[in-house]
Formats: C-alpha cells, structure tokens, sequence
C-alpha cells in the first residue's frame, strides 16, 4: 500500500492491474471477494466500480485510520472487518462464506502510517517508538525492546531485516536500555547508526533494523502464511488470488506458496504409479508483474513492487473432476 505523504492522496500500486487479474467476467461479477488489506480503499473502491449489484466485498484490516476510511463507504455489498486477514477463515465462517470468487493482498505498510510520526514506523521524523499497526493490541516497539533478550533481538534483526550487523545493533541496543529506556524512533535511529559502520548508498543505516522490528511487532509473516492458506481453502474453481508485496521475504512466502500449489509432489520413482494417477496441480500461475516505469516516475515508492497472480483449479480426483 502506497500513499502520497505530503497529502496523503491514495496512490494505489498497481491499482488497474490488481483488478484486472481478478477477471470480473461474467457471473463473477456478482461473486463473493475479499480485500485482505484495505489501507486506505484505493482497491476496494475500484472493486466496487467493477461489481455487479449482488457481489459481496468484505475487506480487512487491523489500522484504525483504515476502519476509519473504510466506514466512508456507503455500499450495501461492501463491509470492513477490524481484524487482521490472519483471521480471515473465522470472520468469513462466522458470515457463512465459504466459497470466493477472488482475494486480493496489497501487502506492507502506508505512508500515512510511515509519515505519521506518532505512529513510530518512521526512522525519518521522531516520534513515540510504537510500530504497531493495531494501536489496541499487543506491546509497542518501545516496550518490546525493553524486555526482549538480546539473542532475539539479534536474530529479529538479522532474520526480519537481513541486516548483517544485527549483532552490533543488538548489543547496543541491549546496552543503552541499561542505562534508560529508548521512547522514540529518534533515539534508535541514532544509536543503530552509530553502530552499522557501512551501508548501502542511498539507503539510512535505521532502515533494515526498523523493518525487522516492524515486521515482528506486526508478526506480518506469521500473517502472511496463514491468510494465503485461510484464502486458497475457500477458493472457488477458477476463482483468482492476487498478492502484492514490496520487499523479499513477503514475495518468497507469496511465491513458495503459489508453487507449493502448481508443482505436483513426486512420489518415489520405485513405486510402481502412473503419471496419471499423480496428484494433480491445484493452482496455475496466471501471471507476476512489476510497476510500469511510468508509474515508478510518478510513485517511486512502487519501484519494489511484485504482484503474483494464481487461479485455483478444479478439483480432480483419479481424472474426474468433482
């Protein structure tokens, strides 16, 4: 999700792309969707416009300024859950949906929630160190570093960030707590770059170290796993499932996961069994796309951007579909 800061106008990566690879054709059109990660709308508007009158478009998101945008909406097919999309298998069976025509994931964070410096994502303005996404639930950044056991902390950072001096920043960190606590993204911006020596051109020695610790405070891959399988379990034949993300370790979960569903497992090639007595695939790859250069022209913030699309197949059991 990308958002223009200094006026917060919705920028939606890949926005037309997004809605074209869910195919709304036909009696599809009227089917039952999800919107994983509603941000600020830019998708579930869209969406909306590409609906028939009897589709349903039921979208998630844990940020109270999303919820807050999202209730703007006045759509009788339209509904927001303040729930993370983890939880989507129990809030969609709770509304007896169990079969989709379409999920789509806009993976990340906003640059409302960037650019707001009292949420503490930001290594760029200070503010209070939150990080949390859903500012009801859970332990902050701050609170959370001020307990977390140096080991890890180090492995936060260096699994979450893929940050090469997670050691030294850990140590640091672990040391300067000792003496009185670290409240604002300021103060840890300052001591990581006292202790990350060198760094990438262009790139500020915080931004790896206030990844990782966003993405564990957020637990966004832990999320990130469950939701696809939550959506693949209650997709229709033919239905689509559409996942943008914006930074490597999303796309490898997104993209292992798609190809867990495409390649057929081999058995032992000792057994005596027929190709076509194989399991058969359950998705096919329809495609994986990346922002035009006129759109990183005029949103560099898309440049990272990858979007991966897959159908979901009949099921078929010895060659007979069911």
């Amino acid at each position: 999700m990308i958002e223009q800061a200094s006026t917060w106008i919705h920028q939606t990566v890949l926005l037309d792309e997004a809605i074209e690879a869910l195919d709304l054709q036909g009696a599809r059109a009227n089917g039952i969707y999800v919107d994983a990660t509603f941000g600020r709308g830019g998708h579930s508007r869209k969406l909306l416009l590409g609906l028939g009158a009897q589709a349903r478009l039921v979208a998630f998101d844990k940020d109270l300024m999303a919820i807050a945008n999202a209730e703007q909406i006045q759509d009788a097919r339209f509904e927001i859950v303040h729930e993370s999309f983890a939880d989507m298998a129990q809030q969609l069976d709770q509304r007896g949906l169990h079969s989709l025509d379409g999920v789509l994931m806009d993976l990340g964070i906003s640059s409302p929630q960037v650019d707001d410096a009292e949420r503490g994502f930001s290594f760029r303005q200070d503010g209070p160190l939150d990080m949390r996404m859903d500012t009801t639930r859970g332990l902050s950044a701050a609170q959370w570093l001020a307990q977390v056991e140096e080991k890890q902390l180090r492995e936060v950072i260096e699994n979450y960030g893929e940050e090469r001096f997670a050691f030294q920043i850990a140590k640091a960190i672990v040391a300067r707590r000792a003496t009185r606590p670290i409240a604002t993204t300021g103060e840890l911006a300052e001591l990581v770059a006292h202790a990350v020596k060198t760094r990438e051109k262009g790139k500020d020695p915080a931004t790896r170290t206030f990844q990782a610790i966003r993405i564990f405070i957020n637990q966004e891959l832990e999320d990130l796993e469950t939701g696809l399988a939550a959506a693949y379990a209650r997709l229709a034949p033919g239905a689509r499932m559409v996942v943008i993300s914006f930074h490597s370790l999303e796309d490898r979960i997104v993209k292992q996961f798609f190809a867990s569903k495409v390649k057929v497992a081999q058995p032992d090639r000792r057994l005596p069994i027929r190709t076509v007595d194989l399991p058969p695939a359950q998705m096919r790859l329809i495609a994986r796309v990346k922002p035009s250069e006129a759109e990183i022209a005029a949103n560099p913030r898309a440049r990272s951007a990858i979007m991966r699309v897959a159908e979901r197949l009949p099921d078929v059991q010895f060659g007979v579909q069911v």
